[in-house]
């Protein structure tokens, strides 16, 4: 496919008013923020968008709220995921319709499929679609780990263009690295494994710490393509401290709390994902103080 996903996408969460309701202007500002700080490419929709307590109408409307906004200027790649491979590749075609450039489908929770199934819900996935395909693998969160060998298998397949990858597991990753074939783009799904899984070949990361700071976590995997590994070095250790802040809770709790923080959204969550405990959220905002985000952002 053409599309050569690389460098940083921001993995967006989806703002929410107190009444529970999408915050349709909020989301706006945070795309216009992250076009503005020099974004790679967008993430709707995913794991840090709360996609699973999305309405249908909602989840439609943020997608088509964020090409909107982006205005062509960097691709889109939408989160349709799920448990139902006949429910998702449906909903492929939905999205196929909206203008996004990609799709991104994490691997089936709870199912917890074989390799064999994992492969077959996959390449029925891409099927589907005349869209690009990015795999995501997150055992943590899925229970469902898609190993390399299948990785390599699912990269045959023409539409199946990267995997984010954030299995934790850095011999896993490497594995991948050396099982797909060549022009397929591996990216970290893990903001801290970003700098090593580059230096081993990995082509960009799907953040969430680029939420708050898109610029520099952009910054960071360019300077990593353009092989200066010393000022990447310098950068990652700089940004460390915020992107383990950020998953102190579970994501996307730290992150909301960050941005509203920074002035850009409310803080509001849908249940099950609850505000912070008041220790971590100390912590959070004393990191976050130190990296000089406390003051409200242009938009």
């Amino acid at each position: 496919m053409s599309l050569e996903l690389c460098g940083c996408g921001t993995a967006l969460v989806t703002p929410f008013r107190k009444d529970g309701s999408v915050d349709e202007p909020a989301l706006r500002r945070l795309v216009q923020f992250q076009l503005r700080e020099g974004i790679d490419f967008l993430v709707p929709c995913g794991t840090t968008g709360e996609a699973p307590t999305l309405e249908h109408g909602e989840y439609l409307g943020v997608i088509r709220l964020v090409v909107q906004e982006a205005q062509g200027k960097v691709p889109i790649v939408a989160g349709v995921g799920g448990n139902n491979t006949r429910k998702i590749c449906e909903l492929a075609g939905e999205v196929e319709e909206l203008g996004v450039q990609a799709i991104l489908s994490v691997a089936p929770y709870y199912n917890k499929p074989t390799q064999e199934g994992l492969y077959q819900h996959f390449k029925a996935i891409a099927e589907s679609t005349h869209l690009p395909v990015v795999l995501y693998n997150v055992p943590g969160r899925t229970s469902s780990n898609i190993e390399a060998a299948t990785v390599g298998r699912l990269s045959q397949i023409p539409n199946i263009i990267a995997i984010k990858e954030a299995s934790g597991n850095i011999v896993q990753q490497m594995e991948v690295l050396s099982a797909v074939k060549p022009g397929f783009r591996v990216l970290s799904g893990d903001d801290s494994y970003t700098f090593p899984l580059m230096a081993l070949g990995g082509m960009g990361v799907i953040c969430t710490s680029s939420n708050q700071i898109p610029g520099q976590m952009t910054k960071l995997t360019h300077l990593m393509l353009e092989g200066k590994i010393d000022e990447a070095r310098e950068l990652h250790f700089h940004l460390l401290p915020l992107m383990q802040a950020n998953f102190i809770e579970t994501n996307p709790i730290p992150v909301k709390a960050g941005l509203a923080m920074m002035g850009l959204i409310e803080e509001h969550y849908r249940l099950p994902m609850v505000p912070m405990k008041p220790e971590n959220r100390a912590k959070l905002e004393k990191v976050m103080a130190a990296q000089g985000l406390l003051q409200p952002q242009k938009v």
